[in-house]
C-alpha cells in the first residue's frame, strides 16, 4: 500500500476552548496531544503557540518547548512550525525559526480572510523564505489563491527556495478559496506547470475537512491534513474528543483508497527531509 503524510494540526490560532475543550494549549496539552495523535498516525505535526489567555504567540520559548517535547514523545515524527499571521505581530513570525524545526509554513501572499486581510508583503514573504533556507528548513508552501504559486516560483527563482517544497491548498476558508473540487483541479493542473517537482497536500476548514482529504486521496495527493485548528468536530453535532479522533478519522479514510499513514521514516523521505 501507499503511504500517506497525514499531518495534524493541534491548535492553531482561531478556536479557544469554549469553542472545544479539547483545544490543547498549554505547553503540556500541545505535547500529550501531538502523542496522542502520533499514535494513531500522524507524522506531521503543525504548531503554534499561545500565551495563557489563548491568544496567539510568537515567544521562542514556547515552540522550543513544544517541540523538544515533541521529539522526545514522538520519535521521528515531523516538527513544522507556523509563521502564519493572524493575531501575531508581523516582524515577530519567523522569531522561532532558529530552533531549525524540520518544516515552518510559509504564505507566498495576500489573501482576505472572514474578518481582516492576512498580509504577507513581499518584503515579509522574502525575509521569512531566507530565513527558512538558512536554517535548513524545508518551506511548506500555504495557497490560498492561485497567485501564490506564482509567488512560490519566484522564490525558486530567485534561489531562497529548493525546486520540491511541499505545497498545500487551504479550501473553505471564508473570502478565500471555496472548497470546490473543480478549484483543487486547476490549482493542481498550474502546480504540476508552475512547480513541477513539488510534493502536495489540501486542507479543507471546518465540516470541509474530510471531503478535501477524499480529494486529495484520489488524486494522488503526498499527504492529507487533518486536526483541531482547521475542524472542532467529529459531525454538525459533536464536537471531537481530541486530534487523536480526527487522525482516526484520516487513517480511516486512506483505507479506503488502499493507501496508508506513513511511517516518521517514509514520511521524511517522501518529503526530502534527513532522517
Amino acid at each position: 500500500m501507499r503511504p500517506v503524510v497525514i499531518t495534524v494540526a493541534i491548535t492553531g490560532s482561531v478556536p479557544r476552548k469554549k469553542d472545544n475543550p479539547a483545544l490543547p494549549v498549554t505547553v503540556s496539552e500541545q505535547i500529550e496531544s501531538t502523542h496522542e495523535a502520533f499514535e494513531v498516525g500522524a507524522s506531521l505535526v503543525h504548531i503554534h503557540v499561545r500565551n495563557p489567555d489563548e491568544s496567539s504567540s510568537s515567544d521562542p520559548a514556547l515552540f522550543a518547548q513544544v517541540q523538544e517535547g515533541i521529539r522526545k514523545h514522538c520519535p521521528g515524527m515531523i516538527v513544522q512550525f507556523s509563521t502564519g499571521g493572524r493575531g501575531r505581530d508581523q516582524a515577530a513570525r519567523g522569531s522561532a525559526l532558529y530552533l531549525k524545526p524540520d518544516m515552518a509554513s510559509l504564505s507566498t501572499g495576500s489573501v482576505n480572510f472572514p474578518t481582516i486581510v492576512y498580509e504577507n508583503s513581499p518584503a515579509l514573504v522574502v525575509d521569512l523564505a531566507t530565513r527558512m533556507k538558512e536554517n535548513a528548513i524545508l518551506p511548506e508552501i500555504e495557497i490560498f489563491d492561485l497567485s501564490h504559486l506564482h509567488g512560490a516560483r519566484r522564490l525558486v527563482d530567485a534561489g531562497l527556495m529548493s525546486e520540491r517544497p511541499h505545497v498545500q491548498f487551504v479550501l473553505g476558508v471564508k473570502n478565500a478559496m471555496p472548497a470546490e473540487e473543480h478549484l483543487l483541479d486547476i490549482l493542481l493542473a498550474e502546480l504540476k506547470r508552475v512547480l513541477p517537482k513539488a510534493t502536495w497536500t489540501a486542507a479543507g476548514i471546518g465540516r470541509h475537512q474530510s471531503q478535501v482529504m477524499r480529494w486529495v486521496l484520489e488524486r494522488g495527493g503526498d499527504g492529507v491534513r487533518t486536526g483541531l485548528e482547521d475542524n472542532i468536530r467529529i459531525t454538525k453535532d459533536r464536537l471531537a474528543d481530541s486530534n487523536a479522533e480526527l487522525v482516526r478519522v484520516a487513517v480511516d479514510l486512506c483505507a479506503e483508497y488502499d493507501v496508508r499513514p506513513a511511517t516518521p521514516a517514509e514520511a521524511r523521505s517522501m518529503l526530502g527531509l534527513a532522517a
